[in-house]
């Protein structure tokens, strides 16, 4: 059959049909028959299927026992807390690296002790901000252990959120260096770049010379007490607590307020995961022992204990001493309209001065034993 008007012509044959037209030729051949392209799509598809099948396969012999790993440790948990604790040092010893260094490295002037008290209070209020829908953003060992105490973080969670916050302190660390080495070597020190009294200040707290042992645990212990009861006054449900997406804001302003008033006998380390976890790094990447040892230090040559179990003592009295005095006494029908199950942050600065924050489990209500 012809039809001149339209242009095209097509066979009347049942099983082949070929269609001109004036723009394009079109061979349809009809399902009792398989074309030479479709045996090359059929083909190409079952190579697409089995290297996907490969592939996978692979892809799941790398990912299964990763997830596995993550769900062992709380992964979600253990991960925010790891990403936290990440930003809270990265801000708060960046700040202190520009301070510190860039006095003799730059011909500029880079910031006070302000500027690191200023920086570890916005990595508080961003460490919350992003872990503070998954665990609270405690990015601090011993917040971890008051919540725990106060029945806010199950206990079977106290050991990996540790070791999250110890990994995102050393990662920071390790960040740090890679960005400001150069910096490191330009600057203009009495001896070695990489010494306790030049730059290692950057990374970790030192004491001032004057500074007696009992007198520094006493700082670290009182600095971390003030974090803490600030922290618990900012998740009390039945108290003045702000909208939960407000509290990273209040808490920053809680840790540049500690560091404003207690960065100078040795800093505000108040967090073991801020303070330990870099030190260890420096005495990896060339500082030595000495940041172990303190040949300079003054009266404590063994510091570096002291930034690790005086945080936890003064956590400790901040979680029963906050009980006894306000919790205690709440109404019994006194409840936030804001109430979320709690949320909470802690931080603290460094070299002379450090930092460290944390929230309270949202997802936990506070215990029973301790509601009225």
């Amino acid at each position: 059959m012809a039809d001149a008007d339209k242009g095209v012509v097509q066979t009347t044959e049942p099983d082949d049909r070929v269609t001109f037209d004036s723009h394009a030729v079109t061979i349809n051949v009809s399902s009792s028959k398989t074309s030479h392209s479709g045996l090359e799509k059929n083909s190409f598809g079952r190579l697409q299927d089995e290297v996907s099948k490969k592939v996978g396969g692979a892809v799941e012999m790398v990912a299964t026992p990763w997830v596995r790993f993550v769900n062992l440790i709380y992964g979600r948990e253990f991960l925010a807390e790891f990403l936290a604790t990440f930003m809270l040092v990265i801000m708060g010893n960046g700040a202190a690296a520009q301070v510190i260094l860039g006095k003799t490295a730059s011909p500029f002037n880079f910031g006070e002790e302000l500027s690191i008290n200023i920086g570890y209070g916005c990595g508080a209020a961003m460490g919350a901000y992003i872990a503070g829908g998954v665990t609270g953003g405690h990015m601090n060992p011993a917040v971890t252990l008051a919540m725990a105490l106060r029945g806010r973080t199950p206990w079977k969670k106290v050991i990996p959120y540790w070791i999250a916050q110890m990994l995102g302190g050393f990662f920071s660390a390790v960040m740090l260096y890679a960005v400001y080495i150069d910096a490191v070597y330009a600057v203009r020190c009495n001896g070695p770049h990489k010494a306790v009294n030049c730059t290692a200040g950057v990374w970790a707290s030192y004491p001032h010379a004057y500074l007696s042992l009992h007198n520094g645990f006493l700082d670290q212990v009182f600095g971390t007490f003030l974090l803490v009861v600030g922290i618990f006054s900012v998740c009390d449900s039945k108290n003045s607590e702000p909208v939960s997406g407000l509290k990273p804001l209040p808490i920053g302003l809680l840790v540049t307020g500690i560091g404003l008033s207690f960065g100078l006998n040795c800093g505000y380390a108040i967090n073991p995961a801020r303070d330990f976890a870099p030190r260890l790094f420096t005495a990896m990447a060339g500082w030595g022992a000495d940041v172990f040892v303190c040949s300079t230090c003054g009266k404590i040559r063994h510091w570096w204990w002291v930034p690790v179990i005086a945080p936890m003592v003064g956590a400790a009295l901040a979680a029963g001493i906050y009980w006894l005095l306000i919790e205690a006494h709440h109404p019994k029908d006194a409840v936030s309209p804001h109430f979320d199950g709690g949320t909470g942050t802690s931080a603290g600065t460094n070299a002379g001065t450090s930092a460290t924050t944390s929230v309270a489990n949202k997802d936990y209500s506070p215990p029973p034993a301790f509601e009225q």
